[in-house]
């Protein structure tokens, strides 16, 4: 069975962690099929925006795959850097910089890598039974896939140390509460919910979308100088534009959009 399903309906694509058994921890096979799928998708015009779960019912994941991980550390530092840590980062970095949006639906734990995930994607709805920590403290190493750089961009710097340091438990109801979430849904209704979001998001131009993401994903790694020279870049590159014009002219003309799809 492979690591990561991948169905397509309406637009949007569905991939879903597959190891339930393993309560869809991160191993290597895992992130590589996330991230040739995610390869595939970007260039593929029928997909328009992509929603991450995982399988089953306890499960967005556990984080990193500790057994795997493990037989890297035995075998020293350059094996566990070359293996884990930049294939962690690279998939998680992979997700922030993604041209189509991407929404975590968050059906169940979210601990360790599973967390920096939902950390890392661009939007992200939670159901009623998830969970979420940070337990890599108790491992005695830090988080490795950009926890200890986006948590605290992302709740602050002393909500994220204490979330961080303590390796304590978040409830749904606090993860919306300091953003690490964007809404918590009864469980029931995660996917129809972020189903919904994703058909808001696509109803406007791709290369919108696209530019926006650009231009707020780079610029939170920038002075805000330079972030607005990005987004001033992203613009220009759409003046002219098919999409912009019609976008215009729908603005004028009182009329409803025809975005290229």
């Amino acid at each position: 069975m492979p690591d990561i399903i991948v169905a397509l309906e309406d637009r949007i694509a569905l991939l879903t962690l597959n190891r339930p058994e393993r309560l869809n921890a991160l191993s290597y096979r895992l992130i590589d099929e996330l991230t040739a799928a995610l390869d595939r998708i970007e260039t593929d015009p029928a997909v328009r925006a992509v929603i991450l779960t995982g399988a089953g019912e306890r499960a967005f994941s556990a984080g990193a795959d500790i057994h795997e991980f493990s037989e890297s550390v035995r075998h020293g530092r350059a094996v566990a850097i070359r293996d884990f840590v930049r294939r962690g980062q690279a998939m998680t970095a992979r997700l922030e910089a993604f041209g189509k949006p991407v929404i975590a639906a968050v059906n169940g734990i979210a601990f360790g890598g599973g967390c920096e995930i939902t950390e890392a994607v661009h939007l992200a709805i939670a159901s009623d039974k998830a969970s979420f920590a940070k337990p890599e403290i108790r491992l005695g190493m830090p988080p490795t896939f950009g926890g200890t750089q986006r948590l605290p961009r992302l709740v602050g710097r002393k909500r994220g140390l204490e979330l961080l340091l303590t390796g304590d438990p978040i409830t749904p109801a606090r993860a919306v509460e300091i953003g690490l979430v964007n809404a918590v849904v009864p469980h029931q209704a995660l996917l129809p919910a972020a189903r919904a979001l994703a058909q808001r998001i696509i109803r406007h131009s791709p290369d919108a979308v696209r530019s926006v993401i650009t231009s707020a994903t780079r610029g939170l790694n920038m002075a805000i100088a330079e972030g607005l020279q990005v987004e001033c870049e992203q613009f220009a590159a759409l003046v002219g534009s098919a999409d912009l014009d019609e976008g215009l002219s729908t603005w004028c003309e009182r009329r409803p959009p025809r975005f290229a799809i």
